[in-house]
């Protein structure tokens, strides 16, 4: 059916915010509408006279002041890959490169109380797949969200790559949060895509974020759990991935660690466990045979006492005392060095057993 136009001089897309900001419209109905009609030609048919141009001018100075603009279901510049989902928020609020949503699309999700060994692989397979030209999406969450866009950063600035980060966010895009990530969120704006389906100025809600789960998992061709609880925000995610035929692969995961219980039920259920970044890429019919080593790792330089435990630790999961005997060094310096060196992700510490972290 053609959509129907209204002779106007409007901002169609401020008057889209407006009407999905103004209470009148389900979501679904005016994404529906919006699939016919366009914003002005919606708000003639309310009956109420003129659309409201001071609202519209009003809406078009906030996404102005945010850096912001909207993009509404049935423009040329929604995205192809919500057009067709059945719960298609019928405005974006969009700041950077909607073109990264052309390339491949891997959701990289998991647990905001990540450990260091999950922190670690989600920005590695970042960094691999942002290198290989493959947009990671993620809600840019504390825990494996963000750590997954610091490896894409990685890739940008070591290999010169493009900055294929898309951030799907449960507030306006002028509202951090959470606040520590600012740089972070202003680096993916600019270089990268970030996407709301809240208007600017409008706050983190916690019932925003099942929601904005919805839209990753619609983004993605696959979507990746590096860490996640049996119950939370992750499986929400999982779920509506399973709802669109979205493929879903897990990283396993020690079971006596609670951040992996919902990784290994994925793997006991039948998803595709990942132990590198070649894992995703079969999933995305890629072909790696001349997939070269480009391993990331964001963790500081050892210094020289800390580089001798590592290697007296070795590959072998080895006791304090046993460390102690191996390095030559004194008790109290190697428990020191060794609670440093888990802070910083380079050792694993599991029932007094200390391991060296090794990325793949």
């Amino acid at each position: 059916m053609p959509r129907t136009h209204l002779a106007t001089s409007l901002d169609e897309p401020a008057l889209a915010s407006v009407l999905a900001t103004s209470g009148k419209f389900t979501a679904a109905r005016l994404a529906s509408r919006l699939d016919h009609e366009l914003p002005s030609a919606i708000w003639s048919s309310l009956g109420r006279g003129a659309p409201p141009m001071r609202l519209v001018r009003e809406m078009r100075e906030l996404l102005c002041r945010s850096d912001v603009r909207a993009v509404y279901v049935g423009s040329d510049d929604y995205p192809a890959q919500l057009a067709v989902d059945r719960e298609r928020p019928p405005v974006l609020y969009v700041r950077g490169r909607l073109e990264h949503l052309a390339r491949r699309r891997v959701a990289i999700i998991g647990t905001r109380s990540a450990s260091a060994s999950g922190r670690y692989f989600a920005a590695h397979l970042g960094f691999e797949l942002a290198s290989r030209g493959i947009s990671v999406v993620s809600g840019l969450a504390r825990g494996i969200d963000v750590w997954a866009h610091r490896g894409v950063r990685g890739a940008a600035e070591r290999n010169k790559v493009e900055a294929l980060a898309v951030g799907v966010v449960g507030s306006g895009l002028n509202v951090i949060y959470p606040p520590e990530h600012d740089e972070m969120w202003s680096w993916v704006g600019t270089e990268g895509l970030l996407l709301s389906e809240h208007a600017p100025g409008v706050a983190p809600h916690k019932s925003h974020f099942p929601m904005r789960n919805r839209i990753i998992a619609a983004l993605a061709e696959v979507v990746v759990v590096v860490e996640s609880r049996a119950a939370g925000g992750s499986m929400i995610t999982v779920a509506e991935a399973m709802k669109r035929d979205v493929s879903v692969l897990a990283v396993p995961g020690s079971p006596h660690v609670g951040t992996s219980r919902g990784t290994n039920q994925l793997i006991a259920q039948g998803c595709v466990p990942v132990t590198d970044v070649d894992d995703v890429l079969v999933a995305l019919g890629l072909d790696t045979r001349r997939a070269g080593a480009r391993t990331f790792d964001s963790r500081r330089a050892l210094d020289p006492f800390e580089e001798h435990v590592v290697e007296a630790i070795g590959r072998e999961a080895l006791t304090v005392d046993q460390i102690v005997m191996r390095s030559g060094s004194n008790v109290a310096e190697v428990a020191v060095t060794l609670g440093r060196l888990e802070r910083d992700g380079w050792v694993l510490h599991q029932d007094g057993w200390w391991e060296v972290l090794r990325l793949p």
